[in-house]
Order: structure tokens, then sequence, then C-alpha cells
């Protein structure tokens, strides 16, 4: 009965939706105040009728209701009960409803937060995020129902796959999807723009927060993506370039330009169509995600279907969505008012130049990503795209985005001149200069691109913490007056510095890994000894440990340096029963500077086991830089100026830039 409740909400919800995309827009167009308040009214119902369908399917699988299709094919008996509600969405179906679940939520939000929005702009924006909403609950309730019963109950489920069950995959695909379904709000806020034909800064001023607040859900569900195939894949990287990666990185990559050129549109009302057509562009980026993992097309362990029908049906649905926005753009383009002019050195110009390779990069790793697809599809030949490609073509184009990322800060709006900009980048130069040196002296002056690579990092870093520096006066004021500036510091300001200084610190982890890492792959008995990285690592004992759901065989490994014993870990061969597959279960010894990493593979016939040992130096600065990107977003959201609707006085928004706070230290 429950499920049955649930599919009928469903079907509900799909009929608010319709009438929330007919209503309000009719209500806009005639200026009928009560049409268009029906907006929010729908949108909050369409919300709870999908959170009650979320509900009831959570409950068949916390039950384990094996009546249910979607349960007998997803959960057991024996699994942990964090894992049997983890379950929910390690499927298609039940994604697809998380996915559903998140798109309703920011639009009740809009209704709910969005008080202080025109009403006409508003109830389009709704009617907008009804359309996507509408598509993809017809796709869940014609082609993928979760609700779906079995004739016969299976006693026993057929369990989640093994690699999913883990605590990582309660957090990263909700805020993956967060940050998917998030860009939907900039999609409808430009498609509702271009139906009225105004853009102006209090648009970019309302349309910036979902923007930042679905780029900081994505940055933090890509971290939290890398380091689950870190610590669960036993393969010991942190990034393989696998392609449900890169659709994750795409829409990233053009929500960090979006978000750059929405600041553009509301400081100085310039870059106002290409900021329209980037928010077009960076949520059909997301839908691609989602009709990769959905059709088969390219096979990944993160794919959720291989089922061509619904494919064919998100490609309907991403064509349509794209196209439609797409023509309206081409449309109506015209009647979109361009925005005031700037010099070429100045704080816009950066902000293109940054757009500009964001974009191109992006489309590097599409071109990756597809290119393959397209020979299978036109020819039989079947090719591979992997690091090395991407080494040579979106590397060399990100290293200028990260080389303007400190400099863009200290210049001025409109207009600038270097000869007034050079002095403050001395510091942070200088800073970089002995880094890389430093970095090339150590390396034998073997690695220069590595000590390159390192000086760009500190660049960053050095350069996101001068502009504090200057922002506060520190040695040029007393200190009483500087811990004043610096207690007043808007929020906003705090969080472009961490967002900046995050990205710096894996650009930096990265560099030395990929440098200097040690890999030892051997074949080792109990009482064994090896070395890496100037530890002796000794196998110490393999016992049998059965688990709830699974059987393990766990080996337990001790590093000691001098003689010293200073660390014991315990790697597992983990093999679960109702699926007959076998998962690793790694060991790791951080102490947040590097990493020491085992994984514990097959037993041979003499009584060894395969082990995998890698060192990893600088390596959780790579999840810590992710996170301190994701915390600075995060920060600045809280800020005042990013809630929604709240005009500021012109001369406190002039006082809260971080560009011109630099410029007139």
């Amino acid at each position: 009965m429950i499920a049955e409740m649930g599919h009928f909400a469903l079907i509900l919800g799909f009929f608010v939706c319709l009438t929330q995309i007919v209503l309000p827009l009719i209500g806009a167009h005639r200026g009928d105040e009560s049409l268009m308040r029906f907006a929010s009214v729908s949108a909050v119902t369409s919300f709870l009728l999908v959170a009650a369908a979320f509900a009831a399917i959570s409950w068949s699988f916390l039950i384990s209701d094996f009546s249910v299709r979607l349960v007998a094919a997803n959960s057991e008996i024996n699994k942990p009960t964090i894992y049997k509600l983890t379950g929910v969405w390690a499927n298609h179906e039940g994604s697809m409803l998380l996915w559903v679940l998140i798109l309703t939520l920011f639009a009740a939000a809009i209704a709910v937060f969005g008080a202080n929005l025109p009403r006409p702009l508003k109830a389009r924006v709704l009617a907008v995020q009804a359309m996507i909403g509408s598509a993809f609950l017809a796709f869940l309730i014609f082609t993928s129902n979760p609700f779906a019963r079995l004739a016969d109950a299976p006693i026993e489920g057929s369990g989640m796959n093994p690699i999913l069950q883990d605590p990582g995959l309660a957090i990263h695909p909700p805020c993956l999807y967060l940050g998917y379904v998030g860009f939907s709000v900039a999609f409808s806020f430009a498609v509702a723009a271009l139906i009225e034909g105004k853009v102006d800064a209090a648009w970019a001023r309302w349309v910036r927060p979902w923007v930042l607040a679905a780029w900081c859900f994505l940055t933090l569900g890509i971290t939290l993506g890398s380091f689950w195939a870190y610590y669960i894949l036993g393969w010991g990287g942190w990034w393989f370039w696998d392609p449900v990666e890169n659709v994750s990185l795409m829409p990233w990559l053009a929500g960090t330009a979006l978000l750059h050129s929405a600041l553009v549109v509301e400081r100085r009302h310039a870059m106002v169509t290409w900021t329209i057509l980037l928010a077009i562009l960076t949520f059909s980026l997301s839908l691609i995600g989602t009709f990769v993992v959905r059709s088969g097309v390219l096979t990944s362990v993160h794919a959720f279907a291989t089922d061509p029908a619904r494919g064919v049906f998100i490609l309907a649905i991403l064509l349509g969505t794209t196209g439609g926005a797409l023509g309206l753009y081409g449309y109506r383009m015209a009647a979109v008012k361009g925005g005031a002019p700037f010099a070429l050195f100045s704080r816009e110009s950066g902000l293109v130049l940054n757009n500009a390779l964001l974009v191109v990069a992006c489309g590097t790793v599409f071109v990756g990503t597809f290119y393959p697809l397209f020979i299978d599809l036109m020819t039989s030949d079947k090719i591979s795209v992997g690091p090395p490609f991407y080494n040579r073509t979106f590397v060399p184009l990100f290293v200028p985005i990260l080389v303007t990322m400190a400099a863009g800060p200290f210049l001025k709006w409109k207009r600038d001149e270097w000869r007034q900009v050079w002095p403050k980048l001395l510091v942070p130069g200088g800073a970089g200069i002995v880094i890389m040196l430093l970095a090339a002296a150590l390396g034998a002056f073997q690695h220069l691109l590595t000590a390159a690579g390192l000086g760009i990092a500190a660049w960053i870093v050095a350069g996101s913490v001068w502009v504090m520096i200057k922002r506060i006066k520190l040695g040029a004021t007393s200190l009483d007056s500087s811990m004043h500036l610096l207690r007043t510091t808007p929020r906003a300001v705090y969080g472009l510095v961490l967002g900046h200084m995050g990205l710096g610190f894996v650009l930096a982890a990265i560099t030395t890994v990929m440098t200097w890492q040690q890999e030892n792959i051997l074949a080792m008995k109990i009482g064994d000894h090896t070395k890496i990285a100037g530890y002796d690592v000794t196998m110490t004992n393999v016992i049998q440990t059965p688990g709830p759901n699974y059987d393990a065989e766990r080996a337990s490994f001790q590093l000691s340096e001098n003689g010293k014993v200073f660390s014991e870990l315990r790697a597992e061969r983990r093999f679960y029963t109702a699926q007959q597959r076998q998962v690793a279960e790694t060991g790791i010894r951080t102490n947040l500077i590097s990493n020491i990493y085992f994984a514990l593979g097959e037993p041979d016939d003499k009584g060894a086991w395969t082990v995998r040992i890698y060192y990893h130096p600088l390596a959780p600065w790579i999840w810590i830089g992710g996170m301190t990107m994701a915390l600075g977003g995060f920060i600045s959201l809280s800020d005042r100026r990013f809630r929604v609707g709240i005009a500021q006085p012109r001369a406190a928004m002039r006082s809260l830039t971080m560009a011109e706070a630099a410029a007139g230290a």
C-alpha cells in the first residue's frame, strides 16, 4: 500500500507541474496576480508530493519490502540499515527520484525565499522549473517507475553493488545532485529573462546565490567522489579521467565561468548575453551527465543503467530543453540590452579571459569524453582517450587560468594601468618564484614542470593571502585598526580568498603526487618485509573475519622507522555472497602531509598475497583543498549581499568587493 501511495503521489506531482507551467505563464503575460501567485503554491505542493513519494520508496527499502522490484534488485535482509537507506539512490530509478526531489526542492525554495523577486519574473522562473520537473516526472512514471511490483516476491533480495556499500555514498550522490540540479535555477532565470527581454544588475543579484550554491555542492560532490574512488577502488589514484568523472567536471568548469560572469553583470552590466548563454550551457552539461550514466553509451563503474530506451527518453529531454532554450536565445538575444564598455586592461577583461579559457577547457574535456563514442558510431574502430590526451590539452589550457587567478583580484573595474598593478603582485609573485626555485633544486632540476606547477600554486595561495593583508592594511596601520578591519570584512571576501586558496592547495597536491609518488607491488607472506619511502613494512597476519553481509580476508601490516613501530594498518578483501563479487577495503595511514596506502590482492598457491603499497606525498591536500573551496563558497553564500532580493546601497556595494579593496590598498 505504501508503494502505491508513493506512485500516486508521483502522478499527482506530475499534474501539478503541468498546471505550474501553464497558469503562471498566462498570469505573467496578462498581469494576473492570482495566477502568478499560484506558481508558488504549486511549486511547494509538487515538492511535498515528490517528497512523499521519496519517503515511500525509502520506507520500502528500510523494511525490505521485496515485493517492490527496485527493493528486490538493490537490497537484502542482512545489509546494514545505512546501506538500505543509501540503496534508495544507488540505482537508476531511485537516483532519478532523488534528482526530481532536489529539482522540486529548489523550486519550492524559490517560492518561499524569493518574496522580493518581481512577481512576473518569479512566475516565469517557476514555470520553467516546472517544465523540467514535468519532463523528468514523466520519465519516472512511464519508463522508470520505482514502485513497480513483482508478482512473486522473493524471500531475499539481490543486494546492492558492493563498491557502493560505503558511508561515502550517503553523502557523495546527494551533494553531486544538488550541484547538477542547482544549475537548473540559473537556467530557469535565464529563460525567464529571455522571455521578458530584460537582464540587469538586479537579475544578476538574484541569480548569483543560486549559482554559487550549486557550484559549492558540485565542488563538494566531486571532492567526495574523488576521495571515495581513492580509498574504495584500490587503484591508488584520485582521478582516472573516467567518462562519468568527466561529465561532472564539465558543468563545474562552465559553472565556474558562469559564477564569474554573473559578477560582471551585477557590477558592470557587461557580458550580459554571454552570461545568459552560459546559464543555458551549464545546465545542459548537467543533463548530458544524466544522459551518460543512464543510457549505456559509455561504460563506467559509476553508470546506473544500460537501457537504450531510457537513454532515448533522456536524450529527448536534453534536446528539447537545450534546443528550446537556445532557440529562444537566438530569437530574443537582440532584445537583451548590452553592457557598459570596459578597457582592455581591467577586471572585466580578466574575467572575460577567465571565461574563455574555462569554456575552451570544458570543450576539451567534452571532446575527449565523446570522441571515442563518435568514432565507434561512425566506423568499426574503437579507441580510448586517457590521461596523455588530457595532459597535453586540458593542462596547458588550465595553467593560464591559474596564473590570472592571483592577478585578477588586484585589478580595478572598468579601467586599470599596469604600473599601478604590478607593485601589488611583487610579494605573491616573489613567493611563487622562491617556491619554484626550491622545488627545482630539490628535484635536482629534473622536474622543471613540477617546479613550475608548485610555483603557480604558491602564487595563487600567496596572492589570496596578500589580498586579505592589503584589505586590512596589516603593517600600514595600527594592529587594533587592522583587527577591526578583519572583523568587519564581509564574509564574501573571506569566501573568495578561501576559494582561491583551496584551488592552490589542490594544484600543489596534484603536482607533488604525480611527480614523487612511489609504488611497490609484490607478493608477501606473513612475516615478510619490504620498504617504501624509507619506511619498513611488515605483514604480521592474515585472518578470516565475517561481516554483516560479506566474508572478509583481513591482512595486518606494521609500519616502522629505525626499528620503531609507529603505525598498524589493516587491508581487506571482502566477498559479498549475495552478489558474488569481491571488493577491496584499503588501509590508509595519513599524517595530513602524506598517505601510505595498502590494498590486499589475491593469494597464490605458495601462501603469499599480492599487496599494493603506495606512498602519496601531499595527497590529503587534494581533498583538503576541495573542501576549502566549497567552504569558501558557503561562507560567501552566508554574506548578506547574496540573499535573494536584498538590495545594497551603492556605496556599500563598492566597499565590499575584494578587487576594489585590493586596488585601493
